[in-house]
């Protein structure tokens, strides 16, 4: 999901803790898993499911999450970061709101065999690298490559769901 004109707003670890908190609670309450995830600058890149396949309820969650994260966002821009910011957020409005935070195109891809499974999740986990932040994935904070190549040990921000085959 990325940024309205890729603002980098996940530069500030309290908006990335907004987003992982988020992801927590719908795991909690709404039972959203999360399997992977990598928050960039720009975006944010994720493999999520339900506890029950339903690929309508699962939209529907994914809408409700990025309508309150958005939300939320917005206020912390609004008070943390550059004028500007918020600038953008009006002019990307449309004419159904008043801001406007993620990219209204979201490009879901299913998965459904294990192998792009594999391709997604190592293209997920190796973002931060290929983009110069990190020279191994499992060094970049907010990501789930420490977790699952420490095949557990190493802690993590979100509760995450391991994806069986």
């Amino acid at each position: 999901m990325p940024v309205v004109e890729w603002l980098p707003v996940f530069v500030s670890e309290a908006a990335c803790q907004m987003l992982t908190e988020s992801l927590n609670f719908c795991h909690e309450h709404k039972g959203l898993r999360v399997n992977a995830y990598v928050i960039m600058p720009t975006h944010f890149h994720g493999i999520v499911f339900l506890r029950r396949f339903d690929p309508e309820a699962l939209k529907a969650k994914l809408t409700d999450f990025r309508k309150f994260t958005g939300s939320r966002l917005i206020k912390y821009c609004a008070n943390q970061m550059p004028r500007c910011f918020d600038e953008v957020f009006v002019a990307s409005s449309g004419g159904d709101r008043q801001r406007r935070f993620w990219q209204a195109t979201v490009h879901p891809e299913r998965i459904e065999t294990e192998a792009f499974y594999c391709q997604k999740l190592n293209y997920l986990h190796d973002n931060p690298r290929r983009k110069g932040l990190v020279t191994r994935p499992e060094h970049w904070r907010f990501s789930s490559a420490s977790y699952w190549l420490s095949e557990g040990k190493q802690a993590n921000d979100v509760n995450l769901s391991p994806v069986e085959w």
